[in-house]
């Protein structure tokens, strides 16, 4: 994978208006809540997500 993950919102406001942070790979700044945060990829699940069968309202396995 060598193409870099962009965020489209804001985790803190939902704004758009982000930039790429010179603080290092990974980090955004958002120009509207003048925050900055850090994306990273943590790795994959080992069993994945599993839905209920029965419908909604049984809770998980």
């Amino acid at each position: 994978m060598s193409e870099r993950a962009t965020p489209f919102h804001c985790p803190y406001c939902g704004d758009e208006d982000l930039r790429p942070s010179e603080i290092g790979h990974g980090a955004w700044e958002c120009a509207s809540c003048n925050r900055a945060f850090k994306l990273s990829f943590l790795g994959l699940l080992a069993k994945g997500l599993r839905r209920s069968d029965a419908g909604e309202g049984e809770g998980r396995r």
